[in-house]
């Protein structure tokens, strides 16, 4: 990383300059991001615990969970935290954990979409050969290629990104280090090393779409063959839910990439990003418990469960206990 910037931080604008509004932002934010913490930990726990969610189906949607709780929380609560503080001032180093973090956590879960893809072409196409092609072994180096391939993204954008001088004012007009609002402050046609590795690592998305895509014209030819309805609607209800989180989370990360950069982003330009920075992590969680029968189910024992319950009334009680000996201790 020669060449590296003197430059000791940035400002992040947010989304408004008048404080009522960017509070408003802020509360949103709040909120969308407790939905995501908990309807993510909910899968996480939920997984964990229930003896009949162990196939690999779960084991990786346990994992797409985790990441999705590490892509929304490299931004947003920084974010929170600045619009409630009017106080936008990030470090240098801060901006380029931010930006590592979130090259990792966004290609990885590119990566790990596409091995639940394949998870779902051998339980549907090849379901007698199911067990030996995804035993432990596969899912254990699928993994593991999920997170190194994260990383080297990460290492390759965030090097290529700042190791390029920056000029002028150190404004970043965005919630987070964004890397095309970061090469809008180089000094002169350096990016053009950062530009390849983004256009690497768009053809690597590229390439993932695709394979997507294919093993998805795959499993409805098979689908569609299975003479029974009750069988078709249970391939599809294990199908359906993956589908559309890659809809979800390719479609809003393409529009915002395509879409036509401005020099002074206006609000809809946030909230733009915000589809695919907040949306997925959000609504990924819902999608799988709403469409997923086993998911729904296995939610509501550990929501109903004796232990749960139990939980819950001795915290209830030892609140309320609480409360009476204060009053009397005020008495």
């Amino acid at each position: 990383m020669a060449n590296f910037t003197t430059m000791s931080g940035f400002i992040l604008m947010g989304f408004s300059g008048k404080p009522e509004i960017e509070i408003l932002f802020a509360t949103l934010f709040l909120v969308l991001y407790i939905v995501a913490l908990v309807g993510n930990i909910l899968i996480i726990t939920t997984t964990s615990m229930d003896h009949s969610l162990s196939s690999p189906m779960y084991f990786f949607l346990k994992h797409l969970s985790f990441l999705d709780l590490c892509y929304i929380s490299v931004t947003v609560p920084r974010s929170i935290c600045n619009s409630f503080m009017h106080n936008g001032y990030i470090s240098l180093w801060e901006c380029i954990l931010q930006c590592f973090a979130f090259t990792l956590c966004g290609c990885a879960e590119m990566a790990l979409l596409t091995v639940m893809s394949y998870d779902r072409y051998v339980a549907i196409c090849l379901p007698l050969r199911y067990e030996v092609i995804m035993d432990i072994s596969t899912c254990a180096h699928g993994l593991l290629a999920i997170w190194v391939s994260g990383i080297l993204a990460g290492v390759m954008h965030t090097a290529a990104t700042f190791s390029i001088h920056f000029c002028g004012a150190n404004i970043i007009h965005q919630f987070f280090c964004d890397v095309p609002q970061l090469l809008k402050l180089s000094c002169s046609n350096e990016y053009v090393g950062e530009l390849g590795v983004s256009g690497f690592l768009s053809l690597v998305a590229f390439v993932c779409f695709i394979s997507i895509g294919v093993t998805y014209m795959h499993i409805f030819s098979t689908v569609l063959r299975i003479p029974s309805a009750e069988g078709r609607a249970r391939a599809f209800s294990t199908c359906l839910p993956h589908l559309s989180v890659v809809i979800l989370f390719i479609s809003t990360s393409v529009f915002d990439f395509l879409k036509p950069h401005s020099e002074s982003p206006t609000v809809s330009d946030f909230l733009l990003t915000v589809f695919y920075t907040v949306l997925p992590p959000t609504l990924n969680p819902i999608i799988y418990s709403l469409r997923n029968k086993a998911m729904k189910t296995a939610l509501k024992k550990l929501l109903f469960s004796t232990q749960f319950r139990s939980i819950i009334h001795y915290k209830i009680t030892t609140v309320g206990t609480g409360w009476q000996l204060t009053g009397r201790a005020l008495a």
